[in-house]
């Protein structure tokens, strides 16, 4: 089976995008009715922004119909500042307690948070979980989760979980790999601004070249079974609505 192309959503502005994502997480547990909805969430501005508002639904959200991982994590403690953890945990996870599992990046622990998808999550596509939702970021490079230009998790084929050696930013960091993030049932990139234009014209004009990925990591998330949506505000798309 062909791997997804993605779909392009466009909204006016973060605000708008935001709102319309929040909207469809908390109606996802229609539509996965006998377990928790299993959702890896993504560090970024962006992504607080989506946090914050998913904190704050219109009506009650029964969020013990939800359960929480992560894309990807810095080696730094919780309550570290550049804690992807940390900061879903003031953003959302106080405010709702939801069930989340943190990657310990600080300690390297990868196999041990890849055992821990098996377990968590009961559906499996080719053994490996499939999670109901990723969301996923992008950098200018092209970086996406901590999957970034010529790492060596870019070819990770096994395994879901890896550290990834970043010398362009001399650190090291947790990640899902390409066969976690290509397994799951739905991956939303959220991307807004106007510095994101360039990376994303270069990005469409990669899309039918296998080799991109090596340049633009985020073109290597092509589900091939799962929904890949880009969502963008207008001043990242660079089109109309």
């Amino acid at each position: 089976m062909a791997a997804a192309r993605p779909r392009e959503i466009v909204h006016e502005n973060t605000d708008a995008l935001v709102r319309a994502i929040a909207e469809k997480i908390w109606a996802l547990p229609q539509s996965v009715t006998s377990r928790p909805v299993n959702i890896a969430l993504a560090g970024g501005s962006t992504p607080k922004c989506l946090y914050e508002e998913l904190a704050k639904p219109p009506k009650p959200v029964d969020w013990s119909r939800f359960e929480f991982f992560f894309g990807d994590e810095r080696s730094v403690p919780p309550e570290h500042p550049d804690s992807n953890f940390g900061m879903a945990r003031d953003a959302l996870l106080a405010k709702t307690g939801a069930k989340a599992h943190r990657m310990a990046a600080e300690k390297g622990e990868a196999e041990a948070y890849a055992k821990l998808l098996g377990e968590r999550i009961g559906e499996k596509r080719g053994g490996l979980p499939v999670f109901d939702l990723v969301l996923l970021g992008v950098g200018n490079d092209g970086h996406t989760a901590s999957l970034f230009p010529g790492t060596a998790a870019l070819d990770e084929a096994a395994k879901t979980v890896v550290m990834n050696d970043v010398p362009q930013l001399e650190t090291r960091r947790m990640t899902l790999t390409y066969p976690a993030l290509n397994a799951a049932a739905r991956v939303w990139f959220l991307i807004t601004g106007e510095g994101k234009r360039e990376i994303i014209a270069r990005c469409r004009a990669g899309l039918d070249d296998e080799s991109a990925k090596r340049t633009y990591p985020m073109l290597g998330v092509r589900p091939a079974q799962g929904e890949l949506v880009w969502w963008l505000d207008k001043a990242a798309s660079g089109k109309a609505k």
